[in-house]
């Protein structure tokens, strides 16, 4: 059986940035099993699954190793393909996922992704993370991710973390972000994920379901630039509305194509 695949760069205006993420269009669920695999196989940090649903899509995202429960890069990736690729006509979409109803607008090549807002609150810090640190953080915090705040960018550039030490905790589906102010931005933020196969994502949107509203908070303004510092690098656009946060981002296609997946494998795998 052959499937369409398309790789899309996220939260960049350029290729070779931002975050890649993996896209295919389903008429049907594949099995779990089967999913999971296809993500293993794509080797980026995120794949998302779609398919018509109601006046919508639903929306799945599989890392190589589990199913997530919110991804915002492989999100703003899917609506790029769907917008771009399939030819939608429409200036909004709904996707039906894990955390609820999702809305993606159009605001020229931007999409602002709305997503839960998740604002963290005051924690203690495991020993797991805190071995594995070079520099000690000057605030914890926790809502899905564990939230470490620094004083400076210079600290989040330049931060050392032992990866053998850190993959001692399993945050599944969380990881940690480290944030601070920016220089030319509002804050800036880098995020590991321990016993995870890609162990710094290059963007990371549902982290930003935390950010925003501690930025919002700290700063006094509902209206934020956030730069993530990885290694490809990526921007949002980014805005507090309470119960709703919002962030945008380009997105740049960097191939399209098809994959060859065994009908037997249908029948054979089960849920992961």
């Amino acid at each position: 059986m052959q499937l369409p695949l398309y790789q899309i760069d996220a939260f960049t205006d350029r290729l070779f940035g931002g975050n890649p993420a993996c896209v295919m269009p389903l008429q049907e669920w594949l099995p779990d099993g089967l999913l999971l695999q296809i993500a293993r196989e794509n080797a980026v940090a995120e794949t998302a699954f779609f398919m018509p649903q109601g006046d919508g899509f639903a929306l799945r995202w599989f890392t190589p190793e589990i199913e997530m429960d919110l991804c915002g890069h492989a999100t703003l990736a899917t609506a790029h393909a769907i917008r771009t690729l399939h030819a939608y006509a429409g200036d909004t979409l709904h996707f039906h996922s894990r955390s609820g109803l999702l809305k993606v607008t159009f605001e020229g090549e931007r999409y602002v992704l709305s997503f839960p807002s998740r604002k963290p609150e005051p924690a203690a810090l495991p020993v797991e993370i805190a071995e594995a640190l070079d520099r000690m953080p000057v605030a914890v915090l926790k809502a899905r991710d564990y939230v470490l705040v620094y004083d400076t960018e210079t600290d989040i550039r330049e931060i050392r973390i032992d990866r053998q030490l850190l993959d001692r905790i399993n945050l599944d589906p969380g990881g940690v972000v480290i944030t601070a102010p920016g220089k030319d931005c509002d804050f800036v933020s880098r995020y590991f994920t321990p016993q995870s196969s890609i162990f710094e994502d290059p963007v990371t949107g549902s982290a930003h379901c935390s950010l925003i509203p501690y930025w919002r908070e700290r700063l006094q303004k509902t209206g934020l630039l956030a730069r993530q510092l990885s290694d490809r690098g990526g921007t949002l656009y980014c805005t507090d509305e309470g119960a709703i946060v919002k962030m945008a981002g380009h997105a740049r296609t960097y191939f399209t194509g098809a994959c060859e997946v065994p009908v037997s494998s249908q029948s054979s795998l089960h849920s992961a």
